[in-house]
């Protein structure tokens, strides 16, 4: 099994970061391979609803320049999927936003690719914000009908300069917890492949309000 993690911050080795690999370390003891993909630092591009990737389903976007074919196929090829990212305004910064909505787009437009994965978001703060940027990664996963692993609070680290989280004695806390639970829904998924079938995928029912 494994789990690959996105790291949306600008920073190689920031906060971000740091929580990735103590969540790492913890999954590597329980015999999880691990891979962090650094996206934050990279120019990306947004998607612009062209619809290419939906009607050549090959899994991957049209703009082939930048990180996210490669990071998509390596998602898709994953156990897990974590979600890590910095607060910029209440949200996620502009090159993780752009990097979800086409990997997150490619995906659903392919058969749901990531589909019953175990996925998970993280987020490191300064001060504020963490909430909303939570629960916009949520987002994500919640549409992708992804099994979301949880923690004992939000999934959200306090930290200003790199470093700082190690001395958020709770935020450290739920970053242990979220890794346990994430190995612990891998290895029941794992163990009930075959005793418990998994639902039939059902066509996407798309209802437009203005007509």
């Amino acid at each position: 099994m494994k789990v690959t993690a996105i790291n949306g911050s600008p920073h190689r080795e920031g906060n971000s970061y740091l929580a990735l690999e103590r969540l790492g370390r913890h999954l590597v003891e329980s015999g999880i391979d691990f891979e962090i993909i650094q996206i934050g630092d990279k120019a990306i591009r947004g998607c612009i609803d062209c619809g290419v990737c939906g009607k050549r389903r090959d899994g991957r976007c049209a703009f082939d320049d930048d990180p996210v074919n490669e990071s998509l196929q390596k998602m898709r090829e994953a156990d897990g999927i974590v979600l890590a990212s910095p607060v910029h305004y209440s949200g996620v910064p502009g090159a993780m936003k752009s990097f979800l909505d086409r990997c997150f787009y490619v995906a659903g437009s392919n058969g749901n690719l990531f589909r019953h994965k175990v996925g998970a978001a993280l987020v490191a703060v300064r001060r504020s914000g963490g909430s909303s940027a939570l629960d916009g990664l949520n987002h994500y996963l919640s549409y992708s009908e992804m099994v979301i692993a949880t923690s004992n609070y939000w999934n959200i680290i306090h930290g200003c300069q790199p470093g700082e989280v190690e001395g958020d004695a709770e935020g450290l806390q739920i970053v242990d917890v979220l890794a346990k639970n994430i190995a612990w829904l891998l290895k029941m998924r794992e163990a009930t492949r075959e005793s418990v079938p998994a639902p039939e995928r059902e066509r996407k029912v798309m209802t437009n309000f203005v007509r």
